[in-house]
């Protein structure tokens, strides 16, 4: 699917959640009919998902933590697919840098760092090392509820 203007600014719209399709296309100049059928494409093509976010701070017991990892092959793809299926991780990222891959995980009371490491982290061979981040405070993060 090409990704054209109006894509852009649907998405746009979209961007705060719970937005009538209606009004959407009222500031877009189109018709509804077109707003509903472009975002039901985007969503197929996994170009757009609707979801809802929560700010992790809010949220008593819950961490976010990011963490870098090294790995010892060079399958950055597919180690990143592996990983992205742990419990907890939130969104997985093949980057430059000292780090192969670096990822995003939520935690909570009964599912911390230590839990993710040696249940999680363990089933995933070829991992050289990893190095955690602690997020203590955040600005603009929110991220789906996936525990």
């Amino acid at each position: 699917m090409k990704i054209d203007d109006t894509n852009i600014g649907i998405i746009k719209e979209l961007q705060q959640g719970k937005k009538s399709f209606k009004k959407i296309a009222d500031k877009l100049g189109i018709t509804e009919n077109t707003v509903r059928s472009r975002v039901n494409k985007l969503q197929e093509e996994n170009v757009l998902e609707i979801c809802g976010l929560v700010d992790p701070a809010t949220l008593p017991g819950h961490r976010v933590v990011i963490i870098g990892i090294k790995l010892s092959e060079m399958n950055l793809v597919e180690k990143g697919e592996e990983i992205s299926k742990l419990k907890g991780v939130i969104s997985v990222n093949v980057v430059t840098g000292r780090y192969d891959l670096v990822i995003l995980v939520l935690f909570k009371e009964d599912f911390g760092l230590l839990e993710f490491y040696t249940e999680e982290m363990a089933q995933i061979k070829g991992i050289r090392s990893v190095e955690a981040f602690v997020v203590y405070k955040s600005y603009n993060l929110k991220v789906p509820y996936i525990l």
